[in-house]
């Protein structure tokens, strides 16, 4: 699958390393430093480039950025129309603090209506960073963690599905886009995602 990565920080990061290792064609872009691209690039035998080159003839792209980033990458992505775009954005204030938008909408619900042409679907944005690789080196145990789900598009939502399972997750349907108002503000709290008592015991993700 061509996998375009819209951001290159921790989540955009980790993701785009684990696609490309599962034999997907991964192009990272989006990064205050061109330089970061290319290592993040060179280290997952992957490719960089601009906005445009990651969305052009995408299967599927990751919005990762922070959401005061989010107009600005939207602007060089375009209208995505027909693009199927994974969003794990959180709409943070700059301080990471506050959620800027809820529980009346959702910042799912506002790319959405940014971008009404793209094929949306909200995920791993209730799931921490940290938890990507334990899982990914232990994927054939089971039970498998889940990562909430939850869109508008039933085929957007098979193609996360499918990433989701490459590394090593289980997408756990939560229902339309209008979900993010309760799960976000929900996951804010101490302990927003309980992993599997294997990985408890093993946070290395070892055996």
């Amino acid at each position: 699958m061509k996998i375009g990565i819209l951001g290159s920080g921790l989540m955009g990061a980790k993701l785009g390393q684990l696609w490309a290792r599962c034999g997907h064609d991964v192009t990272f872009a989006y990064s205050r430093s061109r330089s970061k691209l290319e290592r993040l690039a060179e280290a997952a035998g992957a490719s960089h480039g601009s906005v445009a080159d990651a969305v052009e003839n995408a299967d599927a792209l990751l919005l990762a950025v922070h959401w005061s980033r989010v107009d600005d990458v939207l602007a060089q992505a375009g209208d995505l129309s027909g693009a199927v775009v994974l969003n794990c954005c959180v709409p943070l204030d700059p301080t990471n603090t506050d959620l800027v938008v809820g529980i009346q909408s959702s910042g799912a619900e506002e790319l959405a209506a940014m971008r009404p042409q793209a094929r949306w679907v909200s995920c791993f944005n209730t799931v921490p960073s940290e938890a990507f690789m334990p899982v990914f080196s232990q994927k054939e145990r089971t039970p498998r963690p889940q990562v909430l789900v939850y869109g508008d598009d039933a085929g957007a939502k098979e193609v996360a599905g499918l990433l989701i399972r490459d590394i090593g997750f289980d997408p756990l349907e939560a229902g339309p886009l209008r979900t993010a108002r309760f799960a976000r503000p929900a996951s804010r709290s101490p302990l927003p995602w309980s992993p599997p008592s294997w990985l408890t015991a093993n946070p290395g993700g070892l055996p």
